[in-house]
C-alpha cells in the first residue's frame, strides 16, 4: 500500500471518483489508500461538492511549505462561487452535470479555448465524459470545434457568438416542432378535440419561436 503525500494524479481519480458518486471507501480501495486518508483530503479541501484537484494540490504545496493552512484567494472564491451557480442553475434546467461543468470550465477560461485533456485533467473525468459533452455541446451550438496545427490535436472554443448560435438551433427545432404540430391538426381536421388542440399549441409556439429569431437577429451586434 503507498504512503506520504497524495499525488497529484490521486487527487484527480479521487475528484472522478466523487463525480461518479463512489464511496470514499472504494475511491480508497482503487488508489490503495485508507478511506481516513481519503475523507481527511476531500473534507480539507472543499468536500463532496467542492473539492477540485488542482486547488488541493497547490493548496497541500504551500501547507506543506510555510506550515499553515492556505485559502484560496478572494478572487479564487468569487469565481468558484460564480462557477458553481452556473452549473447549478444549468443542471436544474435539464443539463446534465457533466456537460455543464464542461461548458462552465470553457466559459471561465480567459481565451475561452480548451483541449479535450487539459478538460480532462481540470475536472478530473474521464476521456470518455469529455467526449460525450463537448459533442453534445457542439452539436446544439454553444461550442465549436478547431484544429490546432501546432498540437495536432482538436480544440474546444466558445465565444460571445454561441450564445447567438445556440438559441437560434434551440428555436429552429422547436419551431420544427410546432410546425409539425399545426400539421397534424389539419389532418385531424380542425373540428377534432385533438386538433383544436395540437392548433393552438402549435400557433403558439410558432409566433413566440419566430418573435424570439427575429429579436437574436436584432440584438446579435451586442455580441459583437
Amino acid at each position: 500500500m503507498p504512503g506520504g503525500r497524495l499525488t497529484q494524479q490521486e487527487r484527480r481519480r479521487i475528484a472522478s471518483g466523487l463525480a461518479d458518486r463512489l464511496s470514499y471507501a472504494e475511491i480508497a480501495r482503487r488508489l490503495g489508500r485508507p478511506t481516513s486518508t481519503i475523507s481527511r483530503e476531500v473534507a480539507r479541501n472543499g468536500g463532496p461538492g467542492g473539492y477540485r484537484p488542482q486547488w488541493a494540490q497547490r493548496a497541500t504545496a504551500r501547507r506543506a511549505r510555510r506550515g499553515v493552512p492556505v485559502p484560496p484567494s478572494a478572487a479564487t472564491v468569487a469565481g468558484d462561487a460564480a462557477a458553481d451557480g452556473i452549473v447549478e442553475m444549468a443542471v436544474r434546467s435539464g443539463l446534465p452535470r457533466i456537460t455543464a461543468r464542461v461548458h462552465v470550465d470553457l466559459l471561465m477560461a480567459e481565451d475561452g479555448r480548451r483541449t479535450a485533456a487539459e478538460l480532462t485533467r481540470r475536472l478530473g473525468v474521464s476521456a470518455a465524459s469529455v467526449s460525450g459533452a463537448v459533442n453534445f455541446l457542439i452539436d446544439n451550438g454553444y461550442v465549436r470545434r478547431e484544429r490546432d496545427p501546432e498540437l495536432r490535436r482538436d480544440v474546444y472554443v466558445v465565444d460571445d457568438d454561441a450564445w447567438y448560435h445556440s438559441l437560434v438551433i434551440s428555436s429552429t427545432q422547436t419551431l420544427g416542432a410546432a410546425r409539425a404540430a399545426l400539421a397534424a391538426a389539419d389532418a385531424l381536421g380542425p373540428g377534432s378535440p385533438v386538433g383544436e388542440r395540437l392548433s393552438k399549441v402549435g400557433m403558439f409556439l410558432e409566433r413566440v419561436m419566430e418573435d424570439g429569431l427575429e429579436s437574436a437577429a436584432r440584438w446579435r451586434p451586442l455580441l459583437m
